[in-house]
């Protein structure tokens, strides 16, 4: 009986065959924590160790209330940063360095092909676009990791979901996966590993493919997870030089379930208020008006994310009475964008450029939403109150549809600009 890519990545790490179900301790590659998260692990941790097991594979990522909002949040960081000076941190990220977390950890080289990474962050499971295990733990657990260098896991079962086509223009990995969730709910993958395959995934970007990993929790799953290919090593090889393991799933895995997708029939997607999964087509839309626009967060903030926004709103001015706000996700998705003339395009078109933040996406700072207010956003979540009040309304799309929006003030599928 073949192994899924995720059995193949536990036997690796344990040493020794093991399927789903099975439980298992696994040594873990890395371990991330936030300005958000970061605190309890170490008020944990001092209680029950003193040194971290490994200083080289402890991350700390200070992108949720930074620039630093609040005397609270100031107070969090300067937490963080005295213990990872503390602890001989190599990972520490602040500042002029410091980047969303998610975008952040592939393109320093970090997150990698075969690893087990944990994250005190429930999108943590990112990294799987890359061909990772990776999943989001709480603080407390952090603390354990961080002790002893391992974790236990019940090892998921696979759903597998195979895109076959190619995607239209301007629909893109984040369209497929809100599809997905609309489809199966947001339980409909409750601790399962999301594998995601078929031609349309592997004529996606690396990009594209996080992204899609990125929102696998809102299905309730475990990880998400995709193939290595060549892809994938282009993009590791240019960011890294550190070792990685490349696992594909064997022909006769067994998969708990199987869906499959005609990414040609797919359309621009939103997700309305308040679920990941209240999924419709972008023109189903067509008369809701917007407040603000958000293009950025862990799932969306990548170079090319803001390239296509570019596109649309390149020569175009956003509409009056909408705030558009762009959130590069690194300091190097910054420059680029600045050194491409991208900026200057958001800029002349009316919207704000924030620093690589969180903010806006957890309602933290940097775009909070008032009463009756409604934001369309390239973000993850659009829970009741989650970009601030509870009586305002969040509704999630690609770039491609938030910045078509922008410019119509309404929610609009891009083609129709």
């Amino acid at each position: 009986m073949g192994l899924t890519i995720t059995e193949k990545i536990f036997s690796s790490s344990v040493e020794k065959e093991v399927h789903a179900g099975e439980m298992v301790t696994s040594k873990i590659d890395y371990s991330l924590v936030n300005d958000i998260t970061g605190p309890l692990a170490v008020m944990e941790f001092e209680k029950i160790a003193k040194k971290v097991w490994d200083s080289n594979k402890v991350v700390i990522v200070l992108d949720h209330f930074t620039p630093n909002k609040d005397i609270k949040s100031a107070g969090n960081c300067k937490m963080l940063r005295e213990f990872a000076r503390k602890q001989g941190i190599k990972h520490f990220y602040e500042g002029g360095n410091v980047g969303i977390e998610h975008e952040l950890l592939p393109e320093k080289g970090i997150a990698r092909p075969g690893l087990v990474m944990v994250g005190a962050d429930s999108h943590t499971c990112t990294y799987g676009g890359l061909g990772a295990f990776s999943t989001g733990i709480g603080s407390t657990e952090t603390a354990a990791v961080w002790a002893t260098g391992e974790l236990w896991f019940r090892v998921p079962e696979t759903f597998r979901f195979k895109v076959h086509g190619t995607l239209r223009k301007w629909v893109t990995g984040k369209d497929v996966i809100l599809k997905i969730i609309g489809e199966i709910g947001v339980d409909g993958a409750l601790y399962k590993a999301m594998e995601f395959a078929g031609d349309a995934v592997k004529e996606m970007t690396l990009a594209q493919r996080l992204t899609m990993c990125n929102m696998a929790v809102e299905a309730g799953a475990k990880s998400g997870i995709v193939e290595p290919d060549y892809k994938t090593l282009l993009y590791v090889k240019q960011h890294s030089t550190l070792p990685y393991k490349i696992f594909k799933s064997d022909p006769d895995a067994v998969y708990e379930k199987e869906f499959e997708f005609d990414g040609r029939q797919i359309e621009s997607m939103v997700a309305a208020p308040h679920l990941p999964s209240n999924v419709k087509p972008a023109s189903s839309f067509s008369d809701v008006e917007v407040d603000q626009v958000v293009i950025g967060s862990c799932t969306n903030g990548r170079y090319e994310d803001l390239e296509v926004a570019a596109e649309i709103l390149k020569g175009r001015k956003v509409a009056g009475g909408v705030r558009m706000i762009v959130v590069p996700a690194t300091p190097s998705i910054y420059k680029q964008a600045m050194t491409e003339g991208l900026l200057k395009i958001f800029m002349d078109a009316g919207g704000i450029i924030s620093p690589p933040t969180c903010g806006p996406c957890l309602g933290g700072h940097m775009g909070i939403l008032a009463e009756g207010e409604t934001c369309i956003a390239t973000t993850n979540r659009n829970f009741v109150g989650r970009m601030g009040h509870s009586r305002s309304k969040v509704y999630l799309a690609s770039p491609a549809t938030a910045a078509a929006s922008a410019v119509k003030g309404k929610i609009t599928d891009p083609r129709n600009i």
